[in-house]
């Protein structure tokens, strides 16, 4: 069982999470509706987990493929719905940018949506197109929630 305290710190809506090891993360709303900037958006951080679960998961697998990975940068895009409180993510865009020795066609795979847990957050109905080394899958999928736990807790 993972176990995360989450008590409000700083104003109305800054707030600190604590997990079972002691690392703190900060969040806090825009200071437009009220916040004061004290930390991350809470729903930024469920795009910087997303990409830390993945990144951990494609360097895992290229590591037990044997590949040599020197260099890893990711850039994620989310685009959420408009008009509607609370806002899905309507759209998640990553970027993976490797670097190493490795070979490409081992590293389309686990860039992969279907091999990562970018899985997580897209419908059944979302289209993948073929990833590769410095790109990610592209999808236009529908408003959704992550469907199941990150493996890395």
């Amino acid at each position: 069982m993972v176990r995360i305290q989450l008590s409000r710190v700083n104003g109305d809506f800054g707030f600190e999470a604590k997990d079972a090891f002691g690392h703190i993360v900060r969040m806090d709303s825009t200071p437009e509706s009220g916040g004061e900037d004290f930390g991350v958006r809470p729903m930024q951080m469920l795009l910087m987990g997303l990409g830390g679960c993945s990144g951990i998961d494609i360097v895992s697998i290229l590591k037990k493929q044997r590949q040599t990975v020197t260099g890893f940068d990711m850039s994620i895009e989310g685009h959420r719905e408009h008009g509607k409180e609370p806002s899905l993510w309507t759209n998640v865009h990553i970027v993976f940018e490797l670097k190493g020795d490795i070979d490409p066609d081992k590293a389309k795979k686990p860039a992969s949506s279907q091999w990562t847990n970018t899985a997580l957050w897209q419908p059944p109905s979302a289209k993948d197109t073929p990833a590769s080394p410095g790109a990610s899958p592209s999808t236009e999928p529908t408003p959704t929630r992550p469907k199941q736990q990150c493996k890395h807790q």
